[in-house]
């Protein structure tokens, strides 16, 4: 069966239709406390690092986590106060997931141009998958 759309077609039609940061504004937003960074890459890739605050949500399951009508629904996700800003490693899968937050109904999500490439090549604050853990356990 030969492929109608690449991938390629899709990220750009995603593009075309989503919120797109660069690395350096959302750097300058990561202490406003009405924006949560969401990392949407698979947990082989979090042995790199990851942005400063941000929340581990796995591309396969962010839909899921979305949905207040899902088994698996996260309640971080209910915030509609805050702005999800999604990153992957180059910024392909974020677009996609964006636009399908997005056909979700979600109007308050955006994703990093660039990904998580860009963000270590421009210098941007990473942590270490320790240091995050630490973190979110002395806000319990």
């Amino acid at each position: 069966m030969a492929i109608t759309k690449g991938f390629r077609a899709l990220v750009d039609e995603a593009m075309a239709q989503v919120t797109t940061y660069s690395v350096e504004q959302v750097r300058e937003r990561l202490s406003d406390t009405d924006v949560q960074i969401v990392d949407i890459r698979d947990i082989r890739e979090l042995n790199e690092g990851t942005v400063v605050g941000a929340f581990h949500a796995p591309r396969g399951m962010l839909e899921f986590w979305v949905d207040p009508d899902s088994p698996y629904h996260k309640k971080i996700f209910a915030d509609e106060g805050k702005e999800f800003i999604l990153f992957c490693g180059a910024g392909w899968r974020s677009a996609l997931a964006a636009k399908a937050l997005q056909d979700m109904g979600m109007t308050n999500v955006a994703h990093i141009d660039g990904g998580w490439a860009d963000w270590v090549k421009q210098g941007a604050p990473t942590e270490t998958l320790e240091v995050q853990k630490a973190r979110r356990a002395a806000k319990v």
